[in-house]
C-alpha cells in the first residue's frame, strides 16, 4: 500500500476516534444536565440555589429549575418537557403515578401552610384553627358593603398551594366556586411572592407555604402577620418524581435517579433541615426521609402518612421502576 494511502487511512481513524471521543464526552460529560419542573415556594425561598450548588459540586450534571405552579410543573413532566418533577400536591401527584407519566417518587420534605393577615387581624382568626379562621373570613368578607375592599388573595393557579386552599375551603363546607365569585375574594393567578405581595397591598389574608413568607416578612417586603400556624390541615409535604422512561424515552432517567439518591442522602436531608435557621430562627423545611425510614409512632409521622402516602407507601411497588436501592 502506498504512503499517501496509509495517511490518508491514519488519518481518517484519528479522526473517527475525535469524532467519537467528543460525543462520548458531550453526551456523559459537558452535555449532561437535568430539567427540573417544581413548586415557586421552593424557589422562593433560596432552598433550590443551594442544592444546586451542592448537588454541581459533586457531579457534572447541570440543574435547571423550572419554578411554577405544581399543577403546571405536573403538566411538564406529563408532556416529557422535563426529566423530573419536585412538587407539593399528593393529590395530583397520585394521579400523575396513576396515569404512568411518574415513577420512583420519594418524599423528602415537609414544613407547614399557614393563613398570614393584616396586623389588626380584621377577622379576629388568630388563634382559631384553619377551618374556623376561614368560616370568619368569609362572614367578614360578606359583611362588606363596599366591592372594591378586598379580604381574601388566592394563588388561583392549580398550585398546590392553590389545590391546598381549596380543600380547606371544602372543609369548611364552602362550595369552592360560589366563594370564588365573592366581590372580596381576589384570584391572584401568581407566584407565592406574588400573592403575598397583592395581599399586602390590600391588607388582606392569604394562605401561604410558611418559608416564602418568612423569607419576605424578613427581607421586609410584607407586614403580614402568620395568624395559624402547625396544625394537621396545613401540613405541606414535598415529593421528587421522576418521569417514567418507558413514557418519554428521551429523559435522564439515570441521572434523574442519581438527582434522587442526592436529595435523600443524609448530607442533603441534613442541609435541607438547616436551612434558614440562621436567617430566621427556624429551619423553612424539615427533612422527611428519616423520620418515614424510622417510622416512630410521632404525631408529624402520622399526618406525613395520612397525607402524603398512597395504599399506605410514599410509591407504592407498581411505581418504583425496579430495584434502585430508593426504599428500605
Amino acid at each position: 500500500m502506498q504512503t499517501w494511502m496509509k495517511m490518508i487511512i491514519a488519518s481518517f481513524a484519528i479522526t473517527v476516534m475525535i469524532i467519537a471521543g467528543t460525543m462520548v464526552y458531550l453526551q456523559y460529560f459537558a452535555g449532561r444536565r437535568l430539567m427540573i419542573s417544581t413548586t415557586t415556594s421552593l424557589d422562593d425561598t433560596g432552598l433550590l440555589n443551594e442544592i444546586k450548588k451542592a448537588f454541581e459540586a459533586r457531579y457534572s450534571i447541570t440543574l435547571n429549575f423550572i419554578p411554577v405552579g405544581t399543577g403546571i410543573a405536573i403538566q411538564q413532566a406529563q408532556k416529557g418537557d422535563v426529566d423530573l418533577t419536585l412538587v407539593h400536591s399528593p393529590s395530583m401527584e397520585k394521579a400523575f403515578l396513576e396515569q404512568g407519566y411518574g415513577v420512583c417518587r420519594k418524599i423528602i420534605a415537609y414544613n407547614f401552610f399557614t393563613i398570614v393577615g393584616p396586623q389588626t387581624d380584621p377577622a379576629g382568626i388568630e388563634g382559631l384553627n384553619a377551618t374556623a379562621a376561614l368560616k370568619k373570613i368569609a362572614e367578614y368578607g360578606g359583611n362588606q358593603r363596599e366591592p372594591q375592599v378586598k379580604i381574601w388573595v388566592s394563588r388561583g393557579d392549580n398550585s398546590g398551594t392553590h389545590s391546598k386552599e381549596q380543600s380547606l375551603w371544602k372543609a369548611v363546607g364552602y362550595n369552592y366556586t360560589i366563594i370564588s365569585s365573592e366581590p372580596w375574594y381576589v384570584s391572584g393567578g401568581g407566584k407565592m411572592g406574588e400573592t403575598l405581595l397583592k395581599s399586602e397591598e390590600f391588607s388582606a389574608y392569604t394562605l401561604s407555604d410558611i418559608g416564602t413568607y418568612l423569607k419576605y416578612s424578613k427581607d421586609g417586603r410584607i407586614t403580614l402577620k402568620a395568624l395559624i400556624t402547625e396544625e394537621k390541615a396545613l401540613l405541606n409535604v414535598y415529593s421528587v418524581i421522576a418521569v417514567n422512561q418507558t413514557r418519554h424515552p428521551d429523559v435522564n432517567f439515570n441521572d434523574t435517579i442519581t438527582f434522587i439518591k442526592f436529595l435523600i442522602s443524609d448530607e442533603t436531608q441534613q442541609l435541607i433541615e438547616n436551612y434558614g435557621k440562621n436567617d430566621y430562627g427556624q429551619s423553612l423545611f424539615y427533612a422527611a426521609v428519616e423520620p418515614l425510614k424510622q417510622n416512630p409512632p410521632t404525631q408529624i409521622v402520622q399526618w406525613i402518612k395520612d397525607y402524603a402516602f398512597f395504599n399506605g407507601s410514599e410509591c407504592p411497588e407498581e411505581y418504583r421502576y425496579g430495584q434502585l436501592d430508593l426504599y428500605d
